[in-house]
């Protein structure tokens, strides 16, 4: 499965004298990789590149006198592969590079356990053993390892050096010593590395298959998208009603939307009236009332009566469909987190390949012999060679992401580390995420229980979530009676029979005016007010009727997690600012606010606004974390430098995050950012010792003092406590 690509194949204008083109680059193993294409098509007068490596695309602009194949000659100059990005792409479950490491790190995993057992065991060292741990490696070292070699090729042709460089030359070197001994000394030599080269390849083979299957997961936000829109739709032609595929309808067709299916299309309402769940979309529970003239959005589940709606958006026009761009836009244009690994590599590799050269001809210049001048240059190649820090990363992460597993908190890679060391803004979205999703009664006002029975019996018959809320609690009093000649009156409210007595629930106006209902006597001013109030705080008032009185208003609303205000004030010692961001009114979002200790609402943002907000935040020189659980969240959860979604939301905005809390307690926000910044500290104190070890014994190693030997057992110590400093992780507990 590839990473999500934008859908463009083929260029846009921007303006009256550019145009912009997506690029899929293949061959990218590191960031300084994409530094070289980035700086090559930054070269081309006109052109502003920028390139992701971690989704494998070149997001460019240029000029009218540029033409797209030039820009794919040019990436492809560097030594890489390009082609425009297609919609193929983005629906696409192949990833290549997993297959291509799944076999080989297989085979790297066999083989290298009995090469480490025939050279680290003394008892298991028969005669011949170095013969058959040298028939064993043969394999590792070349088919296995020949994604790096190939790598280190590519790259040296451009005059480049990467992290492969590094893999590719201390495995060589290893086995090319291993190989020199045998033929000098014979098949019962100890002092072979031949354990060396095969370790170091299984191990970063591992990591760069976890690598690449944490990318192939990055691309299902996109397919999710795609794939929530309705596969065929009933459309009506000639007063005939026919089912076709969803592709074949055109704007301004009318089709029929049957109770519990989805819409397939952006339309209006030309008919019928229905309550429409965009809870998949939106992440808001409460569906939305609509009648004749209403717009309404595909993908959205129509779950009351049965409506007609004339399309007037399809395919790549509809709202669902700018989403996934949105979505696609936003993780393109994500900053590339460089590796420290590779950082260094650039400039450690070429220096320590011309280390070894001068070791050798220095040795040589000064009357040393041969022997001894391919011991001391062999010596500094292997002190360099990349075990350690082939296991810097994938140990730590291992460690940390298996912890954040028990804690609830899934971290998708390595790529999302850095993003927490800098983030000084956490953007909350509200419903779901600071509050429970869920609507429920909280207050009665002119109710006792034998009336709030009646009114939880006559909204037995409605699917609606408020109406649900009321006839939960009502069902705590007591059983409850059948409701008869039940009637849904299209948003406005609901009538019924209950145990003989005529009752009403819904919006006051329509009670009165519709209805006929009379509010009068003590309770009404304290009914009244009891609903401005409720209105005032965000909250649904309900007023309930019997026999053509109005007698009681029920109050509901989506309510606060109990853990919301702990969190707010545990991202605060953190350092962080939160800030409250949600589709709903702003009184609404005012009192949600009020009630967990955050300053700062952004409310009546719209669905596709979200990722805009996000941005603007950044554009103010924030570094901004998003914790959201809604489709509508996804495009912002990309957008930010951190995304975290909450494990009870939608697959979409899940997979479109960074960081993913399983339990739904917001508090995991503040243990997640504090997991993968004790994850980060590990990785860098890992690569540190990593170079340090053998850095500080290239000298020694140069000057003849350090036989391979002990260059060897440097290079394990340096393995044994990156893998023990990883394991501090383990220990992590949460702040609560």
């Amino acid at each position: 499965m590839s990473s999500p690509k934008v859908p463009t194949t083929a260029s846009t204008p921007t303006s009256t004298s550019t145009a912009h083109v997506v690029l899929s680059v293949g061959g990218m193993t590191c960031a300084s990789c994409a530094a070289r294409v980035e700086k090559r098509l930054n070269r081309i007068d006109g052109v502003h590149a920028t390139v992701n490596v971690a989704t494998e695309q070149a997001a460019v602009d240029y000029p009218e006198s540029v033409s797209p194949a030039d820009l794919v000659a040019a990436v492809e100059a560097t030594g890489y592969t390009a082609a425009l990005a297609s919609e193929d792409d983005q629906e696409s479950d192949h990833e290549p590079g997993e297959e291509s490491y799944g076999p080989r790190l297989l085979t790297a995993a066999l083989l290298s356990v009995p090469v480490v057992a025939l050279s680290m065991v003394p008892a298991l060292q028969f005669a011949g053993w170095a013969a058959l741990a040298l028939v064993l490696t043969v394999p590792v070292v070349t088919w296995a390892a020949w994604p790096f070699h190939r790598a280190t090729l590519t790259n040296l042709r451009h005059g480049a050096a990467t992290m492969d460089t590094l893999i590719s030359v201390g495995v060589t070197a290893a086995f090319t010593w291993s190989v020199w001994e045998l033929a000098i000394s014979g098949s019962h030599h100890p002092h072979l590395y031949l354990e060396v080269a095969a370790v170091v390849t299984t191990f970063v083979l591992g990591g760069r298959y976890l690598e690449t299957r944490a990318k192939r997961r990055s691309g299902a936000a996109l397919r999710a998208l795609l794939g929530m829109g309705a596969k065929d739709v009933a459309v009506v032609r000639d007063g005939r009603e026919t089912r076709i595929p969803i592709g074949d309808l055109a704007t301004g067709d009318e089709f029929v939307v049957r109770p519990g299916e989805k819409i397939a299309t952006d339309g209006v309402v030309v008919g019928g009236n229905s309550a429409v769940d965009a809870s998949m979309l939106t992440g808001e529970s409460v569906p939305v009332e609509v009648t004749p003239g209403d717009d309404v959005v595909g993908a959205t589940v129509n779950v009351g009566g049965l409506l007609r709606v004339r399309a007037t958006r399809v395919g790549a026009d509809t709202q669902l469909a700018q989403m996934a761009r949105l979505v696609a836009d936003a993780q393109s244009g994500k900053a590339d987190v460089q590796r420290l690994a590779d950082r260094v590599s650039a400039v450690f590799v070429p220096v320590v390949i011309g280390l070894a050269v001068l070791t050798l001809a220095g040795w040589l210049l000064a009357g040393g012999s041969a022997s001894a001048a391919f011991t001391a240059a062999v010596a500094v190649l292997i002190i360099a060679c990349p075990c350690a820090l082939g296991l810097a990363t994938p140990t730590a992460l291992l460690v940390g992401t298996g912890r954040g597993a028990q804690l609830g908190i899934l971290i998708k890679g390595p790529q999302v580390l850095e993003s927490t060391r800098r983030v000084d803004t956490v953007v909350l979205d509200k419903t779901g995420t600071v509050t429970t999703g869920r609507m429920t009664l909280l207050e009665a006002h002119g109710s006792d229980d034998a009336l709030l029975r009646l009114a939880g019996a006559l909204e037995s018959g409605s699917a609606h979530p408020i109406a649900r809320a009321i006839t939960a609690r009502a069902t705590e009093t007591g059983p409850l009676d059948d409701v008869a000649d039940f009637a849904d009156h299209g948003g406005s409210g609901v009538t019924g029979t209950v145990a003989g007595a005529r009752v009403a629930a819904g919006r006051v106006a329509w009670l009165r005016d519709a209805l006929g209902c009379e509010l009068s006597g003590d309770v009404a001013e304290d009914l009244r007010r009891a609903a401005e109030d409720a209105a005032d705080a965000g909250r649904t008032p309900v007023w309930f009727a019997v026999d053509g009185r109005i007698r009681a208003v029920y109050v509901v609303a989506d309510t606060v997690k109990d853990t919301a205000a702990p969190a707010i004030s545990d991202l605060r010692r953190l350092g962080l600012t939160p800030v409250l961001l949600t589709g709903d009114n702003a009184r609404a979002a005012a009192t949600v606010a009020a009630a967990v200790g955050i300053d700062t609402v952004i409310a009546d943002v719209l669905p596709a606004d979200k990722a805009d907000r996000v941005a603007r935040l950044q554009a103010e020189g924030r570094v901004v974390a998003m914790v959201g659980d809604g489709v509508n969240d996804a495009a912002a959860l990309a957008r930010a430098d951190l995304g975290l979604a909450m494990g009870t939301g939608t697959d979409v905005a899940i997979e479109a995050s960074d960081l993913t809390l399983v339990t739904g307690d917001l508090r995991a926000v503040g243990d997640a950012i504090r997991l993968a910044r004790a994850t980060l500290r590990i990785i860098k104190g890992n690569l540190f010792w990593a170079f340090a070890y053998n850095v500080a014994a290239i000298p020694l190693a140069a000057s003849g003092l350090l036989n391979p030997m002990i260059a060897g057992a440097a290079m394990a110590f340096s393995s044994v406590f990156v893998v023990t400093n990883s394991l501090r992780l383990r220990r992590f507990r949460p702040a609560r």
